[in-house]
């Protein structure tokens, strides 16, 4: 077997990697019959001396490689036929910007696996940057509201690359009595959790939050359980939130009088409610003056979120006068960060983490057999065929 790591064409570039040259090494060492190589990229956030050094071979041609591994969307010319592939493909929920790329894959006869829906035996999700995705906006939130306020001025996070670094910056700075909004519970609300608490922010009950007066910083974290209530009055039941969506009003607005910073790491479907609307961001009770939508659905959860940002222009604002985008930090705008590809600013990090996963619990199933499914069950295509776990998107194939 030959395994490739391709270069990621997507722009803007994306650094991030799935195997780092250390984690390549490691792999040599115990898969020392496969042959790894890395096709040459001018973007990744390691350097092709690197992997040279840790006894990879750094090619211009991948058409040779059986496996073919990546991290974001393969660009539809670059891909090759008859290969097995694994990236991210944005295609699970039937995205339509990607239904020329799934046509692709069908056509070519590639075999996809797709890391969204590679999961454990027992549930859960293997692979993901979803923790540095709330580590990266959270920072974010901090930058903008410095840029906002004038109180201070953070670096671009990918222009230090580096985790500990940025989590040194975030803890100088003097915050007097900012308050902080963060919603969601899944891997994003673990990185956001995890910064606010190395910058030693207090934290309190949702209760506590809009009901005494601000004693320095703080922050609370809004779960579905905390946003959602039963139209019927009817006591909280998870399961049944997440099948009836449209029985549930939100109560965010109790919030927004009270609020500076917005985080929005929460998973939103079209069918719930949005956190509030366009409206509410003329009254003088909205209070919100920076917002990091890490979950980036446009005019979604937050429907002032008009656009996908990206790294290098990471921010938009908000008229509340106008009710329309403008630039951003003027004097009466609500500033929305909205980038979609976060981890990429900390790549070396992310890529280190998603990477020691995919080496331990991904490539062996490679190798060695997928005797638990996991492989089968994130696989999208096979023999020019969508597989029946994902038989549902033929529709959207066929584009009916």
């Amino acid at each position: 077997m030959k395994i490739g790591l391709i270069r990621e064409w997507k722009q803007p570039a994306d650094k991030r990697v799935a195997l780092t040259p250390e984690l390549c090494l490691e792999f040599k060492k115990r898969h020392p019959k496969v042959e790894l190589v890395v096709e040459k990229s001018p973007d990744r956030t390691y350097l092709e001396s690197e992997y040279e050094k840790a006894g990879v071979l750094v090619v211009s041609d991948v058409t040779d490689c059986d496996v073919l591994i990546g991290i974001k969307e393969v660009p539809v010319d670059k891909l090759i036929p008859n290969k097995t592939y694994l990236f991210f493909s944005h295609t699970i929920k039937a995205q339509p910007y990607n239904r020329d790329l799934l046509q692709a894959i069908l056509e070519k006869n590639i075999s996809l696996i797709d890391y969204e829906p590679l999961t454990w035996k027992e549930g859960g999700r293997i692979l993901g940057f979803g923790k540095w995705a709330g580590v990266v906006g959270a920072y974010n939130a901090f930058l903008t509201w410095g840029k906002k306020t004038g109180k201070f001025d953070l670096p671009p996070a990918y222009e230090t690359n580096d985790y500990e670094k940025s989590m040194e910056l975030l803890a100088q700075l003097d915050l007097g009595k900012t308050r902080v909004v963060y919603t969601g519970n899944g891997r994003v609300a673990q990185g956001i959790q995890e910064v606010l608490e190395l910058m030693k922010i207090r934290e309190t009950s949702p209760q506590e939050f809009i009901s005494q007066p601000p004693r320095g910083a703080y922050f609370t974290q809004l779960t579905s359980w905390d946003l959602y209530h039963r139209k019927d009055g009817g006591d909280w039941d998870i399961n049944h939130f997440y099948n009836n969506h449209k029985e549930y009003c939100c109560e965010f607005d109790n919030f927004l009088p009270y609020t500076d910073i917005l985080i929005n790491g929460f998973y939103w479907e079209d069918d719930l409610p949005a956190l509030f609307s366009k409206k509410d961001t003329k009254s003088d009770n909205f209070n919100i003056q920076v917002i990091a939508d890490i979950t980036c659905d446009v005019e979604g959860s937050v429907p002032i979120t008009m656009e996908a940002t990206d790294i290098y222009n990471p921010t938009f604002g908000w008229s509340r006068k106008g009710q329309k985008q403008v630039e951003p930090y003027g004097e009466n705008t609500i500033d929305v960060m909205a980038v979609t590809n976060l981890p990429t600013e900390m790549p070396k990090n992310a890529s280190t983490e998603f990477g020691t996963f995919m080496l331990d619990h991904i490539i062996p199933l490679l190798i060695n057999g997928d005797e638990d499914g996991i492989l089968k069950r994130a696989r999208l295509t096979e023999n020019g065929k969508l597989t029946d776990e994902f038989s549902y998107l033929q529709d959207f194939v066929e584009g009916k």
